[in-house]
């Protein structure tokens, strides 16, 4: 293979994704130079969520809703469990929105490129350069063009089991105990009561270990999904097979629909990996395992921990020292901020996992819609008292996964 004219920057992006992005939008801001490599031939495509997103995720980074990119806000959520009963989450303060992310991946990357970084797309990382233990920077290749990016650090953004974490010497693999086999159709013609508030179902025969969700975009269209834990597909029904059944079997919802798209994929339902950093070399977003381990979303877990990581990397920068010691400063803070509140979220997926079906018809009877927002925002202490008075069946479970 011929190699093209090899290049060097400070800091070196690995994935276009919206962690790619928000690092290089703040990084470029500081006047440092930025290549971002994507090997995707397009931004954006093909998306592998369900698009959801909380204004505080958006607020943190410094990015307002935009039209053309926030289609639809969101106002709450209805949880239904196996036998239909629902309890409604309505949010007065916090709103959340459904992202068109294929148009929001690129408006990112628009940001960070009018900042000043430089994007390659269509441009894969192979391996890390490694030069008495660190990093400093990857052999890439440009439709068969082989070359070398030479940087200060390295900052790899590129997905569920980063390949060039690995050849940097860490190991992002996830145990498919923490992981969700998921398939999503986005379709039109929906019929939903309400179309600013999301659509949950719980049940081991609708989503075993998992959960299915219909998120609204507007104008009858949503994305429709299902994640279920990896582990449970080795029955034979597969993650599609589980939302086309639960399709089939709500006709007041899907009669008139129709798939405009379909994605599929894993997800990770972790709390994060061993170690975000090596000597010149830094992990965010999903190749971190940076994800709300309840439902695998991480939007805006990853771009705040990409913020967090360009400001580590731009101090190191600025002093000279690329090592892990110097970049541990961004894992530590993240570990003592949203870790704490990931690792909790954890326990919870785990309690989850081991509920019955009639467990969930309990938990339905019991809770409120406040205290389903107490659960997300990692507050379990009052379980113990309400289930002491009205589910004691469960109090072994709760005092084994929320409060131990």
């Amino acid at each position: 293979m011929r190699k093209m004219d090899n290049l060097s920057c400070d800091v070196l992006v690995i994935g276009a994704g919206p962690a790619g992005s928000i690092a290089a939008k703040h990084l470029a801001e500081k006047g440092l130079k930025v290549i971002v490599v994507e090997k995707k031939q397009e931004i954006g495509t093909p998306k592998r969520c369900a698009e959801g997103i909380n204004a505080n995720g958006l607020e943190r980074v410094g990015l307002k809703p935009d039209k053309r990119w926030a289609v639809n806000e969101i106002n709450g959520a209805v949880l239904y469990s196996p036998q239909g009963k629902k309890v409604e989450m309505i949010l007065e303060d916090t709103k959340g929105y459904i992202l068109e992310r294929k148009i929001f991946e690129k408006y990112l990357a628009t940001l960070a490129i009018n900042s000043g970084a430089k994007y390659m797309v269509k441009t894969r990382a192979i391996s890390a350069i490694l030069e008495d233990d660190f990093v400093k920077g990857v052999e890439a290749e440009f439709m068969g063009e082989r070359f070398f990016i030479e940087a200060k650090v390295t900052i790899a953004a590129d997905g569920v089991e980063s390949k060039i974490a690995k050849t940097a010497g860490i190991s992002t693999l996830n145990r498919i105990s923490d992981y969700h086999s998921c398939f999503q159709y986005e379709m039109s013609g929906l019929k939903l009561e309400r179309e600013d508030l999301l659509y949950l179902f719980f049940g081991n025969e609708i989503a075993p270990r998992g959960y299915l969700w219909i998120f609204p975009k507007g104008n009858r269209t949503g994305n429709v999904g299902v994640g279920i834990l990896a582990l449970e597909s080795r029955n034979g029904k597969r993650a599609k097979d589980y939302l086309d059944n639960f399709i089939s079997e709500h006709p007041d919802i899907f009669e008139e629909a129709s798939p405009i798209e379909i994605n599929a994929g894993g997800v990770p339902v972790s709390s994060s990996v061993d170690t975000f950093v090596g000597n010149g070399f830094m992990i965010v977003g999903d190749a971190a395992q940076q994800v709300n381990p309840i439902h695998g979303g991480g939007i805006s877990i990853a771009m705040n921990a990409a913020k967090l990581a360009s400001e580590v990397a731009y101090k190191a920068i600025k002093i000279g020292d690329y090592s892990k010691e110097i970049l541990f400063e961004y894992e530590k803070i993240w570990r003592e901020t949203e870790g704490k509140k990931m690792k909790k979220l954890l326990k919870l997926r785990k309690f989850l996992e081991n509920l019955e079906d009639e467990d969930f018809e309990l938990l339905a009877d019991i809770l409120s819609g406040e205290d389903i927002l107490k659960l997300t925002q990692s507050k379990y202490e009052f379980l113990l008292n309400l289930f002491l008075r009205k589910a004691p069946k469960l109090l072994p479970l709760a005092k084994k996964f929320l409060i131990s």
